[in-house]
């Protein structure tokens, strides 16, 4: 497929987002917040929460050809997981910052409102990844593996943001952050080397001869019946070699998930290593889901890919 940046930065954005959420009110439920001072933290923590989650949410804006009919997304929630993410995304930012305004007013009942949260951000992580998991026909997408990929990768990012943000404002969460944060990381990783794996061992149900009806072992196309290109070759493939697709895969292996959890696993490491350690994971995983876009091969490319 060809990726979007619109939809990558919206699925990184808001995955980071709610991972850090995950791992503030993990915090909250580790007892910290108790004092007014900390109970301020979390309401910034959060308050950086919904700021990432809006922002991917606008990012998604620059994916539509008519923005102003994007409302239009939502009417079809029965049947489309696009829909429901239409709708959970905004419920979460709106519950994730009732939670933020509750510390920041000192309201009692954030753990209340904490768990509708939690349960908010895990149904949205589920829609999100089922756009592309409920897609049979596009077998790189088609597991469960992908929407345990969007679950630990979400919560490795925003983990790891949570500790640089807690060396900032709460030194005494950093040891405990950044060791979730390496664990959650290299849990992650497994999972997405456990989908590559799967992927490569993947094999086309369909092929030119089952496509045209034709059963002679042997069928060469000389031309795909146009000359220019088409919605077809331009939306459904990226065009990149296979040697730059080999490239980028070990390239987001390596910053977003080896070297984070390297540096995340320094002993007592500083505000700069923390924060280095976002970046260059943010980075990486920009790569992963350009390369998770990339690699889902659509069936009509048995046609245009080699044509076009």
């Amino acid at each position: 497929m060809q990726p979007a940046f619109s939809v990558i930065f919206l699925t990184v954005l808001i995955g980071a987002g709610q991972g850090l959420f995950l791992a503030l009110f993990a915090c909250e439920l580790g007892g910290f917040g108790a004092a007014a001072a900390e109970r301020l933290i979390l309401a910034q923590g959060g308050a950086l929460a919904v700021f990432l989650s809006a922002l991917g949410l606008l990012a998604s804006f620059f994916h539509l050809g008519r923005p102003e009919r994007a409302w239009r997304a939502a009417t079809m929630w029965r049947t489309s997981w696009l829909s429901r993410e239409v709708i959970v995304l905004p419920l979460f930012i709106a519950v994730c910052a009732g939670w933020a305004l509750g510390h920041a007013w000192g309201a009692a009942g954030t753990r209340i409102l904490g768990v509708a949260a939690v349960i908010v951000c895990l149904g949205l992580f589920v829609c999100t990844a089922m756009i592309y998991a409920s897609l049979k026909f596009l077998q790189e997408w088609a597991s469960p593996l992908t929407v345990v990929n969007y679950l630990t990768i979400g919560c490795a990012s925003g983990t790891t943001l949570a500790a640089a943000f807690a060396s900032f404002v709460a030194p005494a969460w950093v040891p405990a952050l950044t060791i979730s944060a390496s664990v959650l990381t290299l849990v992650a990783l497994a999972t997405r080397v456990a989908s590559l794996l799967r992927n490569a061992r993947l094999k086309p149900r369909s092929s030119i001869q089952s496509a045209i009806g034709v059963r002679h072992p042997v069928v060469r196309q000389r031309a795909q019946g146009f000359m220019g290109g088409s919605y077809a070759t331009r939306e459904f493939f990226h065009g990149r070699s296979v040697q730059l697709l080999r490239s980028i895969k070990w390239f987001f292996l390596v910053a977003g998930f080896l070297l984070p959890a390297a540096l995340l696993a320094a002993f007592e490491p500083s505000r700069g290593v923390l924060l280095l350690a976002v970046v260059v994971q943010f980075t990486g995983l920009i790569a992963e889901r350009w390369f998770f876009f990339a690699q889902a091969n659509h069936p009509q490319n048995l046609y245009y890919q080699t044509i076009s």
